[in-house]
């Protein structure tokens, strides 16, 4: 894959990006990935700046290849977490959740590649008159925070590449080699995989997270918090009490009491499946064995060629 425009653009082996998950993507996990020829990301959304530094540092011991970290733009301590990224000389951040334009001149004047994270062609020609290196495009599938619009990968993917020419990214619902190939027939240069390597050995994940991600069918998460910013939960007791309120008629203070401080951390680091907020992907559904990033990305790679030439056997 020497000619893929995400491989030249990371200088990496496969254009497999690894998602930036808050309380799953540590040093841990990012290093393991990109050993394995991908692009492992450090999720900083969980993560205090100090806390940042050390994972980052961590990193730099772990692996020679390249890695880099996902920062999502509504953070109170941005101003920050960019300086540590900038002391540490990280060279590639993906922003999201935010306006491409705040940081992008920024981190480039730093030597820093910049890829930016959207749900919709408005925000990926935004993002490409920001002058962002490249674009993931998220699909409705996806775990954790998601689009309004609730447009699929499949139909987002070519929506956006027939509007922009820079290097895109394909996320929410890929998993294996073939939606890998699916996506890049479609038009992305390359993906973003988030929630197989959540549950990846090296995931900093609680082990009962991991477990509940293995055990999910098709339908076990949906969407929720529309009123604040819609995420992607497992169905369990914090999201039936959401839902049942959302449904009720909840207000916007209201659903931010229920949710409180710390929901998250409480169920996709400390374990609590029952009570804490579980972000994953509908692709889950598909992903039923814990496994090490290099056995993932192995896979995928495999899987990804032997169905490439199933479809040349087919002309």
């Amino acid at each position: 894959m020497k000619k893929n425009r995400i491989c030249q653009l990371f200088g990496i082996k496969y254009p497999i990006i690894q998602g930036g998950m808050i309380w799953c993507s540590g040093w841990e996990l990012a290093s393991a990935v990109s050993n394995a020829g991908g692009l492992g990301l450090i999720g900083s959304g969980s993560m205090t700046p100090e806390v940042l530094q050390l994972h980052i540092q961590k990193a730099k011991k772990a692996t020679n290849n390249p890695f880099g970290v996902n920062v999502p733009l509504i953070y109170s301590r941005i101003e920050e977490t960019m300086e540590v990224i900038v002391k540490e000389k990280v060279k590639i951040v993906f922003t999201s959740a935010g306006n491409p334009k705040t940081w992008t001149d920024y981190l480039h004047k730093q030597g820093i590649k910049v890829v930016h994270v959207v749900a919709n062609l408005k925000f990926a020609l935004k993002s490409r008159e920001a002058g962002v290196d490249a674009v993931v495009a998220e699909g409705f599938e996806a775990g954790g925070h998601n689009g309004r619009e609730e447009t699929t990968t499949m139909v987002l993917i070519p929506l956006i590449r027939d509007k922009i020419d820079i290097p895109l990214i394909a996320a929410g619902g890929i998993s294996s080699g073939r939606s890998m190939l699916a996506s890049i027939i479609l038009g992305a240069d390359g993906v973003q995989i988030g929630s197989r390597f959540a549950a990846c050995a090296e995931s900093s994940s609680h082990r009962n997270f991991k477990k509940k991600i293995t055990e999910l069918g098709d339908g076990d998460t949906q969407l929720a918090l529309r009123k604040l910013i819609p995420v992607r939960l497992i169905k369990n007791n914090f999201f039936e009490h959401i839902a049942s309120r959302e449904s009720a008629g909840a207000s916007v203070t209201e659903l931010v009491g229920i949710l409180g401080k710390g929901r998250a951390k409480k169920g996709m680091f400390e374990g609590d499946v029952v009570e804490g907020e579980l972000e994953i992907g509908q692709v889950s559904a598909n992903i039923n064995e814990i496994l090490t990033a290099k056995e993932i990305i192995d896979s995928i790679i495999k899987e990804y060629s032997e169905t490439l030439n199933r479809l040349s056997e087919l002309q």
